[in-house]
């Protein structure tokens, strides 16, 4: 059974301003995403998601043409052969880096896609997993900078919806930071986690002195103080205080995850599906960081596909951690895209995958349609 066309669509919604969020790297004004259809000539078609990159035309474009050129005739359950070919010509020699991790990961999200309609199995049974509850926390574009009074009312009624953690954005200024956490911790009480996002936006120096709040409070994790390759100042940070750092989502590939988790800087191990090379290359960073005893807590994106194919990997690995809730206000990429919720949170704080073929959800192929690209940033 083998490739026989590879078709990219870069889609995208204009966020409403009453809906926009504001967090360490801008406010919210439009939300893309560039989804990947993969046909065989047995007729076969699988679905995937590859992260925008901030520009998703580039990334389609990538997928349409070079990768496209690469693969087509390859044999589409050969998973492995097709990663390390697009890794070789693109990633490790003289490619497009980053774009390329990012594309080659829708396109390896759609072959596990084939893969399970041939076996007529769910992915988390394709792995070696079975259906079982994932703790979830409250995340998303969701709990931005804005008045403590409304970041408290806003965490609290997710918690009344049932989760049992929260994610807020910081990476403001540190006493704004900590007036926000602190109204978060005195509404929802102390037996709720909280986790922060700074979204790369501290400095040395912030960390330095927002520590010893966050250690008070008992925060959950510090996520991503630093750029991906600042890793320097994750080991000069993680010393810095009691509160973990997490990081991952802007990492690729397990040669880049490798040093992280080897530096002992993390506690929490972040891959994003749509990034770092897709299910293939998310199962061995997931055993690479379960050699160190820590969990991986895939960072979600845009759309269902991400979204469901991630909490298949968290049912197939001996590590899970928590899955991200998408909790953002208006995202029809999340709700009208399939013809099922990717997610439905339990009494437990917990998700469990869909059940069905593959990821379990089925594209609407109208909706794409009715979502062309919206060319420029998605925060300004």
């Amino acid at each position: 059974m083998k490739i026989s066309d590879i078709k990219a669509f870069p889609i995208s919604f204009p966020v409403p301003a009453d809906k926009s969020v504001t967090l360490g790297i801008g406010r919210s004004v439009k939300r893309d995403a560039v989804l990947v259809r993969v046909e065989t000539d047995s007729g076969i078609v699988g679905w995937g998601e590859a992260h925008h990159g901030r520009c998703p035309g580039a990334i389609a474009k990538l997928i349409d043409t070079t990768l496209r050129e690469l693969v087509l005739g390859m044999d589409a359950q050969d998973v492995s052969g097709v990663w390390a070919r697009v890794y070789k010509m693109q990633i490790g020699s003289h490619g497009m880096g980053a774009a390329a991790a990012l594309a080659l990961s829708g396109l390896d999200l759609a072959l596990w896609d084939i893969r399970c309609q041939v076996a007529q199995m769910p992915l988390y049974a394709m792995l070696g997993g079975k259906n079982r509850p994932i703790k979830a926390y409250a995340g998303g574009i969701s709990l931005g900078w804005q008045a403590p009074e409304s970041l408290a009312e806003e965490a609290k009624t997710y918690v009344d919806q049932g989760y049992k953690a929260v994610k807020l954005r910081v990476g403001d200024t540190v006493s704004r930071d900590i007036a926000r956490a602190r109204a978060v911790r005195a509404a929802i009480g102390d037996d709720i986690d909280i986790l922060v996002d700074a979204n790369t936006n501290y400095t040395l120096d912030d960390v330095r002195r927002i520590m010893p709040a966050y250690d008070e409070l008992n925060i959950g994790w510090l996520e991503e103080p630093f750029p991906a390759h600042d890793l320097g100042l994750y080991q000069r940070a993680a010393k810095l205080g009691r509160t973990p750092l997490a990081a991952g989502e802007n990492h690729y590939t397990r040669f880049e995850f490798d040093p992280l988790i080897a530096s002992e800087s993390v506690g929490f191990v972040q891959p994003d599906l749509s990034k770092t090379g897709g299910i293939t290359e998310s199962m061995k960073i997931a055993a690479i960081a379960s050699a160190r005893r820590l969990s991986v807590n895939p960072h979600t994106s845009a759309t269902a596909i991400n979204m469901a194919n991630s909490i298949h990997f968290l049912c197939a690995v001996d590590n899970p951690g928590y899955f991200e809730a998408d909790l953002t206000l208006y995202n029809p990429f999340r709700d009208n895209m399939t013809d099922k919720p990717s997610y439905v949170l339990d009494e437990n704080g917990c998700v469990w995958a869909p059940e069905g073929v593959g990821m379990g959800l089925r594209i609407d192929e109208d909706f794409i349609a009715a979502h062309p690209l919206i060319e420029g940033p998605c925060y300004v």
